[in-house]
């Protein structure tokens, strides 16, 4: 099944439901008016929602419209928590080697991870917003999941039942601005603006056999101006699962339903398939040639993500997003 929310008069937007191809959708107000709402009431509302998907498959229904990405917010436009790992630990190693720093062990058994702003998500297709390019933007390509309510002290084999919904995500980073908030051993909090969803998110078993031990087995497509900068496959060199992310989460207090988990940036080890953040392709720069080459994101720049199956075909439409300067109000 797959899901969207598209633009009306409110903060929250309007649930739909969504052709597999991406072309049609139906409004189903009479089911949940929101994402979050069927999120809160999941058992009960979506075998609801797959049947209006079924239908839609079928051609059944007359009251379909045609799905525009454009018209599409952030899949849950505001969440209750939003927590991103960092599960590739091989992209950790690579950026710690870059910088002549040791990987503590650690990292290899305990996941790192931080809480972002959940209180605003923005859609595929909007404006990627800073104030100076000097701050050093820059895309990171991830895959996420949304949970519903998820109990204290889960374990990772149960964790991966609350999965209900899959997304891509740009989760933007200014990285010029990191080295000073991490120097606080705080954590992040002005070096990460908002994020970006996917036009539409998706059931696990929407994925099929791609979707396998809480991974999604798929290349992570990112192109920079019309370049691709990586492919790496999301389910290679994924140390901990989605299982194990929400765990970590939930290890002290529950999560509630609405709650999404990031992978943190897609990598490969060695990079083969290249890379899903500008960090990553000037750390190999600055391990090769002592001292990086490729600059960070500039005004007016465009980055697209996307992931295919097997067949080629998009599963979850394309985050496609520009660059632009905001003027501050003071």
């Amino acid at each position: 099944m797959k899901l969207a929310t598209i633009k009306n008069n409110s903060r929250d937007g309007q649930l739909v439901v969504v052709s597999r191809d991406l072309t049609k959708a139906v409004k189903v107000p009479e089911i949940a008016h929101t994402m979050q709402e069927a999120l809160d009431n999941w058992d009960d509302i979506s075998p609801k929602l797959e049947k209006v998907y079924d239908q839609l498959q079928n051609n059944t229904l007359s009251n379909t419209f045609d799905f525009d990405s454009k018209e599409a917010m952030a899949a849950i436009p505001r969440a209750y928590h939003w927590a991103d790992g960092s599960a590739y630990v091989t992209h950790v190693e690579l950026v710690r080697k870059a910088r002549n720093a040791e990987l503590p062990e650690t990292f290899w058994t305990d996941p790192l991870m931080y809480m972002g702003a959940s209180d605003a998500f923005i859609g595929a297709n909007e404006d990627i917003k800073i104030e100076k390019e000097e701050w050093g933007i820059d895309f990171e390509s991830e895959v996420a999941v949304i949970t519903d309510d998820v109990p204290a002290g889960v374990n990772a084999e149960n964790a991966q039942k609350h999965i209900k919904l899959v997304a891509i995500i740009n989760d933007v980073s200014l990285r010029n601005l990191i080295p000073n908030e991490l120097a606080k051993q705080f954590g992040f909090y002005q070096s990460k603006p908002w994020t970006t969803f996917s036009p539409v998110v998706v059931t696990p078993d929407e994925l099929d056999d791609a979707w396998s031990n809480a991974k999604v087995h798929l290349p992570l497509i990112s192109t920079l101006n019309s370049k691709v900068i990586g492919s790496p496959n999301a389910g290679i060199d994924m140390t901990f699962d989605f299982g194990q992310l929400i765990a970590h989460a939930a290890k002290s207090r529950s999560l509630m339903a609405g709650s999404v988990i990031g992978s943190g940036t897609v990598a490969n080890q060695g990079s083969p398939n290249g890379s899903s953040c500008l960090a990553e392709v000037r750390c190999l720069e600055i391990i090769k040639d002592g001292k990086p080459s490729t600059p960070f994101m500039s005004f007016d720049d465009r980055i697209e993500i996307e992931m295919k199956n097997k067949k080629g075909e998009t599963i979850f439409g394309k985050i496609d997003q520009v660059v632009k300067q905001y003027d501050p109000i003071n």
